[in-house]
C-alpha cells in the first residue's frame, strides 16, 4: 500500500516528499495532508458528505484536498483514496485534566447537534443498541458457554436496558467516541475525525463509550475509581453545558457503559481474542461496583 500512495500521488497537486503511515488506513503526507484509504465506494461518499453537512454548521472538520481534475477522491486497484487538510491540534495527553473532560463533553454534545441537521440530509444505518445485545452480543457469549461473561449478569443488565430503551432519545451519532477522534490545539477543541460508524442510535451511546473506554488501559496510570467518577462528572456537565439530557438518560448511563462492555467482550470472545474479552469484562465488574455513584 506504500508503494501505491507513492503512486498515486501524481494526482494531486502536491510534491513528493515525507509519507509515514499513522493508522491502519491513514497515511501523512508531507505533514500538512492526510490520505485515507476506503475499501467501500459508498462509505466513503457518505463521509465526505458528512464532512461538508458539519461544516455548513461550523463544525471543524478536516478538509478535502481535491485531484488535479477536480475529483473529491482517487480511485486506483480497486481501492478510494481520499485526501485532507491536517487538522491542527493533537490528541489530549492528560486524560485525568477535569477541565479537558469538561471540553469534550461539551464538544460531543456540539456534535450531537449538528448530528442532528445530518439526518435530514442524508439516510443512516439505523442501529439498536438493545437489538445487538439480545441477538449476536447473546449469541457469541453462548457459543463461549458463558466462560467470559455469565448468563446472570449478561440477563441483568439487558433487563435494565430494556426496561429504558423506549425512553431513550435517539440520533445521528459518531459511534467511536474517543480521545483520539477528537483533537484539539491551545486547550479548545480544533477538529473531529473518523465518521466511518456514523448511525442512528440511542444518543448517550457516545458519551457512555467514551467514559468506559477511559477505564480501557490497565497501566501505572489507570484511573481510581474517585479520579473517573471526577471525570465521569466532569464529561456531563460539559455536555449539558450545550445540549440537556433526560433524566432517563442519567440514570440510564451506568447500564448502557455495562452494555457496551458486554458488547466489547462478545466481539473479542467472536475473535477468539480472550486478552481484550478479559479486559472488557474487567472494565464491566468495575462499572458494576460505580452504578450507585454515577
Amino acid at each position: 500500500m506504500d508503494e501505491l500512495i507513492e503512486q498515486i500521488l501524481s494526482l494531486w497537486e502536491t510534491e513528493r516528499g515525507q509519507i509515514s503511515q499513522i493508522y491502519s488506513s491513514v497515511w501523512e503526507v508531507n505533514r500538512d495532508c492526510v490520505i485515507k484509504v476506503y475499501e467501500n465506494k459508498e462509505q466513503l461518499e457518505r463521509n465526505v458528505r458528512i464532512g461538508e453537512i458539519l461544516s455548513d454548521f461550523h463544525i471543524p472538520v478536516a478538509k478535502i484536498v481535491p485531484t488535479k481534475t477536480g475529483e473529491q477522491y482517487a480511485a486506483c486497484q480497486g481501492h478510494y483514496f481520499l485526501m485532507t487538510e491536517k487538522l491542527s491540534g493533537s490528541n489530549i495527553s492528560d486524560l485525568k485534566d477535569s477541565e479537558m473532560a469538561r471540553k469534550m463533553g461539551a464538544a460531543i454534545a456540539r456534535l450531537h447537534v449538528a448530528f442532528a441537521q445530518c439526518e435530514k440530509e442524508l439516510a443512516f444505518w439505523d442501529n439498536s443498541l438493545l437489538e445487538e445485545m439480545k441477538g449476536w452480543v447473546r449469541e457469541n457469549l453462548a457459543a463461549n458457554e458463558w466462560k467470559i461473561l455469565g448468563e446472570e449478569d449478561y440477563t441483568r443488565t439487558v433487563s435494565l436496558l430494556e426496561a429504558v430503551y423506549p425512553s431513550l432519545p435517539e440520533q445521528l451519532i459518531h459511534r467511536d467516541v474517543h480521545f483520539g477522534n477528537f483533537l484539539f490545539f491551545e486547550g479548545s477543541l480544533s477538529g473531529y475525525i473518523d465518521f466511518d460508524l456514523s448511525q442512528r442510535n440511542i444518543r448517550i451511546f457516545d458519551l457512555c463509550y467514551f467514559l468506559s473506554g477511559l477505564l480501557a488501559e490497565e497501566t501505572e496510570d489507570a484511573f481510581t475509581k474517585e479520579e473517573w467518577l471526577e471525570n465521569v462528572e466532569s464529561v456531563i456537565a460539559g455536555y449539558e453545558s450545550v445540549l440537556p439530557l433526560t433524566e432517563t438518560e442519567k440514570k440510564a448511563l451506568p447500564c448502557v457503559m455495562e452494555c457496551i462492555e458486554i458488547l466489547c467482550a462478545a466481539y473479542f470472545a467472536g475473535m477468539q481474542d480472550t486478552k481484550h474479552a478479559d479486559d472488557a469484562c474487567r472494565v464491566f465488574r468495575f462499572l458494576q461496583s460505580c452504578e450507585n455513584d454515577i
